[in-house]
C-alpha cells in the first residue's frame, strides 16, 4: 500500500490529484450527455458526427498554441483558466437543452469552445504530472489518475444512461459546470516552481523548438503516426457508431451502451490497481500488445452486440488500453526534458487527434451507406494491424526506464 500511493507523499500531487478527481466525477457523464442530446434533436448520425467533429476540429487548431502557452506560463493558472470557460460554454448548453432551443449547429458552436479550452488544459496537464511528484513515483501518479478516471468511466455512464433517460441530458452537464466550480479554488493550492522558459523568443521559434525535440525521437513520431489512424477509427466506430446501434437495436439499447462502456472503465480500473504495485519495465512493448486488444469489441459490436458479450470485450480492451496509457505517459515523462515537455505533448495530441474528425464524418456516411457488419470487422481488424506493425520498430520493442524507477522492492525497504 505504501508504494502504490507513495506520489500522494508529494504535497503538490495531492491538491492536484482531488482537483482532478472532481472534474473527473462531474464530467464523467458528459459524453454520454452530449450524444444522447445531439440523437433527441436529430436522429441522424451525420448529427452526432458533426458535433464531435466540431469538438476535434477546434482542438487540433489550437493544440500548438496550448503546449507553447503550457510551456511560458503557470501551467495551473492556465488549467483555471480553461475551466472558466468550459463552465460557460457547457452552462450554454445546458440552458438551451432546458429551454428546448438547442439545435445541432449551437451545440456544435459550443463544442468548439471546449474543443479550444481542451487544446490548453490537456498539454499544461501532461507537463504538470512530473512537477509535482519525483521520479520514483511517477508510474503510482499516472495510475492514480488513471484509477480516478476509470472509476468515474465505470459509474458515470450508468448514471448518464439514467439521468437521459428520466429527465434528460441538460443535468448532466449541469452536474459537470459545479465540478468544474469547486476545482478552481482546489487547484489554486497547487505551488509549482516559475516556469524553466528563458523568455525573449517567439512563439514559433518555442514551436521549432519542440518538433526538433518530437521528431529527434523515433518511437515517439512512429506511435504518433499510428494513432492518426487508430484514433480515428476508434471516434469513429466507438463514438458514432456505438451510439447509433445503442439507440436502434433493441440487443443493446442506451442502457445496455451505458453498462457496455463502465465495462470498458472496469477493466482500466482493474489495470490501474495492478499498475500501482508492478513496475512497467517495457512501457511501450506492452503498451501497444494492450492497444491491439480493441479490435475484439469492434468485432463484436459488428456481428452480435449483444450486451453481455460487448461488456467483456470492452473490458479486456480496456485493461490493454490502460497498459498504453500509463506506458505512454512514462515514457513521455521520462525521456522528454520537462521544460518542452507540453510542446512535445501537443505535437503527440496533434498528430493522434487531427485525423479524428475525418474519422467522425467518414463513420457518420458509412453506417448509411454500407453494411455496418462489415464496416466494423474491417475497422478492428486494421486497428488490430496497426499496433501490430508498430512493435516491429526497435525503439518501440526495446524501451525500457531508467533502473531507480523499477526497483520496488528496494524503496519498500527503505520505506
Amino acid at each position: 500500500m505504501i508504494r502504490a500511493l507513495a506520489a500522494m507523499q508529494d504535497k503538490g500531487f495531492r491538491w492536484f490529484f482531488l482537483a482532478r478527481a472532481i472534474t473527473l466525477v462531474a464530467g464523467s457523464m458528459s459524453s454520454i450527455a452530449l450524444a444522447f442530446a445531439v440523437l433527441g434533436i436529430d436522429n441522424d448520425a451525420r448529427s452526432l458526427s458533426l458535433v464531435l467533429a466540431a469538438f476535434t476540429v477546434s482542438n487540433i487548431v489550437f493544440l500548438l498554441f496550448g503546449g507553447v502557452i503550457a510551456d511560458r506560463l503557470p501551467r495551473a493558472l492556465i488549467i483555471q483558466s480553461c475551466y472558466v470557460i468550459d463552465i460557460l460554454s457547457v452552462g450554454a448548453m445546458a440552458a438551451l437543452l432546458f429551454s428546448g432551443t438547442a439545435t445541432v449547429p449551437l451545440l456544435a458552436l459550443l463544442s468548439v469552445v471546449n474543443g479550444a479550452s481542451t487544446a490548453f488544459v490537456l498539454p499544461a496537464m501532461q507537463g504538470i504530472i512530473p512537477q509535482l511528484t519525483s521520479p520514483e513515483h511517477l508510474q503510482q501518479a499516472n495510475a492514480m489518475l488513471s484509477f480516478v478516471r476509470s472509476a468515474t468511466t465505470i459509474g458515470g455512464p450508468i448514471i448518464a444512461g439514467i439521468v437521459v433517460a428520466a429527465a434528460g441530458p441538460a443535468w448532466a452537464m449541469v452536474v459537470q459546470g459545479i465540478g468544474w466550480v469547486i476545482a478552481i479554488p482546489v487547484l489554486a493550492m497547487v505551488r509549482l516552481p516559475p516556469p524553466d522558459h528563458a523568455g525573449g523568443t517567439t512563439m514559433f521559434h518555442d514551436l521549432r523548438v519542440g518538433w526538433l525535440e518530437f521528431w529527434g525521437r523515433t518511437w515517439l513520431w512512429v506511435i504518433v503516426l499510428a494513432f492518426m489512424v487508430m484514433n480515428a477509427i476508434h471516434i469513429g466506430a466507438w463514438g458514432v457508431v456505438g451510439p447509433y446501434i445503442a439507440k436502434n437495436d433493441e440487443r443493446l439499447g442506451v442502457a445496455g451502451w451505458g453498462w457496455v462502456v463502465s465495462a470498458e472503465g472496469v477493466g482500466i480500473l482493474l489495470m490501474t490497481l495492478i499498475l500501482m504495485w508492478f513496475p512497467l519495465k517495457r512501457p511501450l512493448r506492452y503498451g501497444m500488445i494492450g492497444m491491439a486488444a480493441f479490435a475484439i469489441p469492434l468485432t463484436v459490436l459488428g456481428v452480435h452486440p449483444a450486451v453481455i458479450l460487448l461488456a467483456v470485450a470492452a473490458f479486456i480492451a480496456g485493461a490493454g488500453a490502460e497498459v498504453f496509457s500509463t506506458g505512454w505517459n512514462l515514457a513521455m515523462m521520462e525521456n522528454v526534458p520537462g521544460d518542452k515537455l507540453s510542446r512535445v505533448s501537443s505535437y503527440d495530441m496533434l498528430g493522434s487527434y487531427v485525423v479524428m474528425p475525418i474519422g467522425t464524418l467518414v463513420y457518420g456516411w458509412l453506417i448509411t451507406h454500407s453494411d455496418v457488419e462489415t464496416v466494423l470487422v474491417t475497422s478492428g481488424v486494421l486497428y488490430a494491424s496497426l499496433a501490430v506493425v508498430t512493435l516491429m520498430v526497435p525503439s518501440v520493442w526495446r524501451m525500457g526506464r531508467p533502473a531507480d524507477a523499477v526497483s520496488p522492492r528496494q524503496e519498500l525497504a527503505d520505506s
